[in-house]
């Protein structure tokens, strides 16, 4: 299932609209930003490393459509042309990164496409001339080349990440996940996901038991859909039934994603994600972060240092039901993530390797690789 692509004519992002699955599978194309913004935002695509992959497109996209009004023919030998360009990508990106602070992938991938434009324009300049220019067709190119290969690499690193998590685990063993990591949130075999689904192509047979992710259920109605179409033996649990599933023995690991790492290995993930952490650190049941080195932000010293985004109230009160379900004047408390202490996390799988703490050590390890 393809998730984020480039049209054909390479001037809009597809996507699979996320928030209506799973009935009703639809695809949608963005060509502004407003529609890009729009679209992280309201969680049509989501998952920290998806959201990377779409927003490295959207840059490209955006690049493409900046080449295409804005002739280089007037600036030519003026050195000043690339520079607009630049800044005007700039502005995109630092918009398109507002949508939605706390997953680190999103400011990453619009900088390193930024970033690839700009090394494309110091080459030029290193040949001897530093007013001349590369063109912005050129530059809309080398973003867009940058953008796929933020792609392709990251369906390496979820085959890479999902090899070091079914290391971890057995035939039989029961999985209990939270929230959503799988192909729709990452690539081809997603993070958290990703040993679970590449065991069944090995004979596997897991039994993942799949909390709904309140408010806006990505687990049920994500998670479930993604195991289910793999053939995956899946049971759908609300939030607050994780704790008897852990006591009655029939989970042997928790399996989750991450949206940011801090240098201390504190972790951002969707709300209610820490509290699953507790239950296993009192039940004694492993818990595993698993992500691409993208996540780890190693200029984030703590937990206490990653943004945590706030969302409307409404969808806790009025979403996915047909009343609502709480009093109008009722206050709502909605993050949208909290943060796991390191502590209690036992170990975080990325595609270079497992981290174990001292996670100041062994993250700092995997990331100088």
């Amino acid at each position: 299932m393809v998730n984020i692509k480039l049209s054909d004519d390479k001037k809009a992002v597809v996507i699979l609209d996320q928030s209506l699955l799973p009935n009703q599978v639809k695809y949608i194309s963005q060509e502004t930003p407003e529609e890009m913004y729009d679209a992280i935002f309201h969680l049509r695509v989501r998952g920290a490393p998806a959201i990377g992959i779409y927003a490295a497109y959207c840059m490209a996209v955006l690049a493409q459509k900046e080449a295409s009004y804005k002739p280089i023919s007037g600036c030519c030998g003026t050195g000043v042309a690339d520079e607009v360009f630049i800044e005007n990508m700039k502005r995109h990106g630092e918009y398109l990164k507002s949508s939605r602070p706390t997953a680190v992938n999103l400011a990453w991938a619009v900088d390193r496409v930024l970033m690839a434009a700009r090394v494309e324009m110091q080459k030029v300049r290193m040949t001897g001339d530093i007013r001349a220019n590369v063109g912005y067709s050129r530059l809309a190119e080398v973003m867009r080349e940058e953008a796929i290969a933020i792609h392709n690499e990251d369906i390496e690193m979820c085959k890479a990440i999902s090899e070091f998590g079914l290391s971890l685990v057995k035939d039989g063993d029961g999985i209990l996940t939270h929230c959503n990591a799988g192909p729709l949130a990452t690539s081809r075999y997603g993070t958290a996901l990703g040993p679970i689904l590449l065991g069944k192509e090995r004979g596997f047979e897991f039994k993942v038991f799949a909390d709904e992710t309140r408010p806006l259920l990505q687990g049920a109605r994500l998670t479930t859909y993604e195991l289910h179409e793999a053939g995956v033996d899946v049971t759908l649990i609300c939030d607050n039934m994780a704790s008897m599933v852990m006591k009655n023995g029939w989970v042997q690991a928790c399996f989750v994603g991450c949206d940011r790492v801090a240098a201390n290995g504190d972790t951002a993930n969707k709300i209610g994600t820490s509290g699953v952490a507790i239950l296993a650190k009192h039940y004694g049941v492993p818990f595993y972060v698993l992500g691409p080195t993208s996540t780890i932000d190693m200029d984030c010293p703590t937990g206490e240092d990653i943004p945590i985004e706030l969302r409307d109230p409404a969808e806790i009160k009025e979403k996915f039901y047909e009343q609502p379900m709480a009093l109008e004047d009722v206050k709502c408390y909605n993050p949208a993530f909290d943060v796991t202490d390191h502590e209690l996390i036992t170990a975080i799988i990325t595609e270079k390797g497992i981290c174990r703490p001292p996670f100041t050590d062994s993250l700092k390890a995997v990331t100088e690789k």
